[in-house]
């Protein structure tokens, strides 16, 4: 198999086959590949423009009944002593003192719930867009809405249809993890299967609802795994309705291991700064039909997220003004609007504030 062949086919945007993409990663010099990473990203998006957000992750319970090994935050129905749901006085107090940071965007999860059903979501979007009008609810993800979904013996379709008639206005790529469920199985056994995910993304997609595609990585996966995760977003994105834009973004990160359970039952070594920079140049040579890669620079750190940017990443996210799970297995980094200014820009790139359909917004704080 030749790399400069695949090269020049991949950079003419052809889809890459599974064995090319293996190949090139496992044999192309990180330069190399993040130089064709960057020419295919000015394909999709010209110019040295890079995106980045405002808004808040408000966890809206913390219980759980999928037990993935790697999430510190939730806990079991039966731990009833450590049971939480967020209140309306709480979410407004975090929606307002979002407003005056300058966002309006509520990236709104939690777990899977045994005894939240539709009608609990249903009333507090409208609760919510009844006192924020402006307020964007970029919400749940498939296996909530699996879960959902399952509880009232409904299709991913209807409860989709009503969560968008509630407010729902986007839909988060949770859970994707990776998409193979001989990883799934053994890391997040209860959690809904990979063609439930795929399923429910391609419902969202036939609604024509906006939705980011994601892969969380560093378990027990091979990278021949890894890339057929990738395939099944392209495959997917193939499949969406002519006039719809299906996953508008992708964003990866690697699995934060400290204190999990994960980390007890498995050896794992930590993603590191070089495999995350090959992990996103990567997904933009094989996504060749998603517009923005996003690099999440809460997991990676600051200077490793600014490489990304000269490999293929166009969007830096949100400066996250709560960010509750990833905490909960050690993650400290954080960034107000000024140091992701500032970030961006000493990368050599020009920040633009963007919205979830990544239309230019002015910051009004």
């Amino acid at each position: 198999m030749n790399t400069n062949t695949i090269f020049t086919k991949a950079l003419r945007l052809y889809p890459l086959t599974e064995d090319e993409a293996v190949h090139i990663y496992e044999h192309a010099p990180t330069d190399e590949l993040m130089a064709l990473a960057s020419l295919i990203r000015q394909k999709h998006v010209p110019g040295k423009m890079v995106g980045w957000q405002i808004d808040r992750n408000v966890n809206y319970t913390n219980v759980c009944v999928s037990g993935c090994l790697f999430c510190n935050f939730h806990c079991k129905p039966h731990e009833t002593a450590k049971h939480y749901t967020t209140t309306i006085e709480e979410y407004c107090k975090k929606i307002e003192a979002l407003f005056a940071a300058g966002g309006n965007q509520v990236l709104l999860q939690g777990g899977l719930h045994p005894s939240y059903k539709l009608e609990f979501y249903e009333t507090l979007f409208r609760e919510l867009k009844k006192r924020y009008p402006a307020l964007k609810l970029h919400a749940l993800g498939p296996p909530e809405v699996a879960h959902i979904a399952r509880l009232e013996k409904m299709t991913y379709h209807t409860t989709l249809k009503r969560l968008m008639a509630a407010g729902l206005d986007s839909l988060p790529g949770a859970g994707a993890e990776i998409l193979i469920d001989r990883v799934r199985k053994q890391v997040s056994p209860a959690k809904p299967s990979a063609q439930s995910w795929l399923a429910v993304m391609r419902a969202a997609h036939r609604l024509g609802l906006v939705t980011s595609a994601t892969m969380l990585f560093g378990f027990i996966e091979t990278l021949r795994e890894r890339i057929q995760h990738l395939l099944k977003l392209r495959t997917l994105q193939n499949e969406k309705p002519l006039g719809t834009i299906g996953f508008l973004n992708f964003i990866c990160w690697p699995v934060q291991l400290a204190g999990t359970k994960l980390a007890k039952r498995f050896s794992l070594n930590p993603v590191t700064s070089m495999e995350y920079i090959r992990t996103i140049a990567i997904s933009r040579i094989v996504l060749n039909n998603i517009t923005n890669i996003q690099a999440s620079w809460l997991t990676v750190g600051r200077e490793t997220a600014q490489v990304c940017l000269h490999a293929g990443a166009n969007d830096l996210g949100s400066i996250m003004m709560e960010e509750n799970v990833l905490a909960a297995a050690g993650v400290k980094e954080r960034m107000d609007a000024k140091s992701m200014v500032h970030t961006i820009r000493e990368a050599g790139f020009e920040p633009y504030l963007r919205n979830q359909q990544y239309e230019p917004v002015e910051l009004i704080a």
